[in-house]
């Protein structure tokens, strides 16, 4: 089952308009873009997503909607082509799910999770890029020590990447999962190859880099009055949103509407507990 997280929320920031032209920017397998383009008549979402399986997917998931929707593959930095693509200068409003979709978390052929055995690759975009594989088998000892720890907040980061040199070459997710719980063991009721597998992630597919792009370019493919809502799930990625949308609010050119993250409620997370982490923010653009 796919939820969208903080849906509700989500729309009444977004302040859909039934003319208006939105950006779904992680468009995943479609829910928010569907539930956009359910409240549009005249208006347009343009429905982004760098994994062109999830695209394939969402196009099945809205067909029913599929006049109101245009599709586009590409990273943040192409939001602007994709919006001028479509005949327009800018955007009424502009939605960023931050997470990683449950379909590329539990399909074993994207290596993105230990759960099932698969192929060490992680890209969100499967045409290009570096793969996990090349990152585990060919960075240097203390590169791959410094990775795990600063972006997967793993204090036993040294110990991992030392038995992962070790173990080369690392065949798959399992055998990955299965060298770091022998070098650090098992101590609660995570498993402990978790931070290093979201490490490996957020590196092969720069999302830390891409967070920031999107932060950059996003606010400018807004009308005036246009609408930016960003659901983070990591502490880290909403550190970076509330700061670059105080910056835009003490520069005068946005208003914060959520002074402070919104969260989902319980009976969210209790249908839902991939939601607990989300945290929401909206700005609106003067």
């Amino acid at each position: 089952m796919h939820y969208s997280v903080m849906a509700a929320e989500s729309l009444e920031l977004l302040a859909i308009r039934p003319d208006g032209i939105y950006v779904d920017a992680t468009t995943g397998l479609g829910g928010h873009t569907a539930l956009i383009a359910q409240r549009l008549t005249t208006g347009l979402v343009i429905a982004n997503d760098r994994d062109e399986l999830s695209l394939a997917m969402a196009r099945e998931n809205t067909r029913e909607w599929a006049g109101r929707i245009r599709f586009h593959h590409g990273a943040f930095q192409s939001l602007a082509e994709a919006v001028a693509q479509e005949g327009f200068e800018k955007a009424d409003g502009l939605l960023a799910d931050l997470g990683v979709s449950r379909y590329q978390l539990t399909a074993a052929e994207r290596g993105f999770s230990f759960l099932s055995d698969g192929p060490l690759d992680m890209r969100m975009d499967q045409t290009t890029g570096t793969t996990a594989a090349d990152l585990v088998n060919h960075t240097s000892e203390r590169a791959l020590a410094d990775l795990i720890f600063q972006l997967g907040e793993e204090r036993r980061a040294r110990r991992i990447a030392r038995a992962i040199v070790r173990a080369r070459p690392l065949r798959s997710t399992l055998h990955l999962a299965d060298v770091v719980e022998r070098a650090v063991h098992r101590t609660g009721r995570l498993h402990p190859a978790t931070q290093t597998f979201m490490a490996l992630r957020m590196a092969v597919n720069d999302e830390p880099g891409e967070l920031d792009r999107l932060l950059r370019f996003g606010p400018e493919i807004l009308n005036a009055g246009g609408r930016m809502v960003a659901l983070s799930f990591m502490s880290i990625d909403d550190r970076k949103v509330k700061e670059r949308f105080k910056e835009l609010g003490r520069e005068g050119r946005a208003e914060i509407l959520t002074k402070r993250p919104l969260q989902p409620g319980d009976e969210e997370t209790a249908r839902n507990p991939a939601s607990r982490s989300a945290k929401l923010r909206a700005l609106e653009m003067r």
